[in-house]
């Protein structure tokens, strides 16, 4: 969930100036006409984009940023795996098409799978009509497996993000949508010499890295839907339903 907030230069100025587009995720900022926000924390919008748009780059945008280009240090030719089609799993995607790298997405929607390879994904997988996807996945990378997962799923796609990575591979901790998974056999690590990082959005210096990135390439974000303030409980419950691809916002003005 985004929203999308006015800003006025104030002390953001001081550290850049002519700052009159910002967005913000903050907890305690949701849903609110005006907000107080560390000035450190405050970076300009990318200039192609609406503050709608803006307002969805914090925490999903950042986050699979940090994933992987910080922990995964993904390069060209490399391949992640993604789950779902969230607003986590869009960008990531987006990224890893305009850098050279393979993206595999699983959905359980095949409508969503034809969408996310409109957007670039090489290979897309069913985990309700193929729910060995770790299969799959090991298959189109001819046994090799795959370089990254970006896990989201938790409980129950875990065990099968290490079936799905190389040997040597990396799993970055992300969220858990199935719940979280209370147990975990160190075999699963060892067996692959995986490397595992969990990981909570980022700093504001890879947020500016990633807004670069996103300037240079004219990424502009896939918005699912866009509610009014007074709409903000139809927003969650679209939320809740599962059914959006990429992101949903709450315009706040």
């Amino acid at each position: 969930m985004s929203l999308g907030i006015s800003f006025s230069a104030g002390a953001a100025a001081r550290r850049r100036p002519m700052y009159t587009k910002v967005r913000s995720a903050a907890a305690s900022t949701a849903l609110a006409d005006y907000a107080l926000l560390e000035e450190d924390g405050v970076v300009k919008i990318p200039p192609h984009l609406s503050l709608e748009e803006g307002a969805t780059l914090p925490c999903a945008a950042v986050t699979v940023w940090h994933a992987i280009f910080e922990h995964a240090k993904l390069k060209a030719g490399d391949t992640v795996l993604l789950q779902g089609t969230g607003g986590v799993s869009i960008f990531g995607l987006q990224f890893a098409r305009t850098t050279g790298i393979r993206a595999i997405i699983t959905s359980s929607s095949d409508e969503k799978l034809v969408r996310a390879k409109a957007l670039g994904a090489a290979f897309g997988i069913n985990y309700r009509t193929t729910p060995d996807w770790e299969k799959a996945a090991m298959e189109f990378t001819g046994g090799t497996g795959v370089d990254h997962v970006v896990e989201v799923g938790g409980a129950a796609t875990l065990t099968r993000s290490f079936g799905a990575i190389c040997a040597g591979g990396k799993v970055t901790l992300i969220g858990g949508l199935s719940g979280g998974a209370t147990e975990l056999n160190p075999a699963l690590i060892f067996a692959r010499r995986a490397n595992v990082q969990g990981i909570s959005v980022g700093s504001t210096q890879m947020f500016e890295a990633m807004n670069r990135a996103v300037a240079a390439n004219a990424i502009k974000p896939v918005i699912d839907k866009v509610f009014s303030f007074a709409d903000a409980q139809a927003a969650y419950r679209h939320m809740a339903a599962g059914a959006h691809f990429g992101k949903i916002v709450i315009k706040v003005a």
